[in-house]
Parts: C-alpha cells; sequence; structure tokens
C-alpha cells in the first residue's frame, strides 16, 4: 500500500511541478513584457533541472525523470520568450 501512495504522491508532485511555471509564460506572453520577472529565477530553475535530471536518471525514478525533461522544456522556452521581449524593450 505504502508503495501505492508514494507512486500516486510523486506524479501529483511531478504534476504540480510541471505547470507552476505555466502561469507565468502565459502571462509574459499576453503581456509581451519581461518587466518585473527576474531572469535568474529561469537560469537557476535551467540548471538546477539538468543537475536534477542527472540525478533521476542514475536512480531511475520515472515520475522525476519526466518531471525535470518538463522543467528543461518549460525554462528554456521562457528564457526564449525572455530574450525576445527584452531584445525589444532595448
Amino acid at each position: 500500500m505504502a508503495i501505492e501512495i508514494s507512486q500516486v504522491l510523486g506524479w501529483i508532485a511531478t504534476t504540480l511541478f510541471s505547470v507552476a511555471m505555466i502561469p507565468q509564460i502565459v502571462k509574459t506572453l499576453k503581456r509581451k513584457n519581461t518587466s518585473g520577472v527576474s531572469i535568474w529565477l529561469f537560469i537557476i530553475f535551467f540548471i538546477a533541472n539538468i543537475i536534477a535530471l542527472v540525478y533521476a536518471l542514475l536512480i531511475i525514478q520515472t515520475p522525476l525523470i519526466i518531471k525535470y525533461i518538463l522543467g528543461l522544456v518549460e525554462s528554456s522556452f521562457y528564457l526564449v520568450v525572455f530574450a525576445i521581449y527584452y531584445k525589444k524593450k532595448y
């Protein structure tokens, strides 16, 4: 029973972590403005996801692997969006 609960909790956490940055991405795309958003948040998030993905691959944890891949996709996407709108600003 504990294994089933841990798997459910792992997938719930994976889902929540994976969608956590989406509201900021959507807000930035709608406003077409990156003011008030720290680029360092996404740079650190990107680096942390790379390190954590290596860890998840080493311990072979599917929910973590998926979470960190999605985190890399989200942070990469936002860094590109940030670069586009930041360039337009200056």
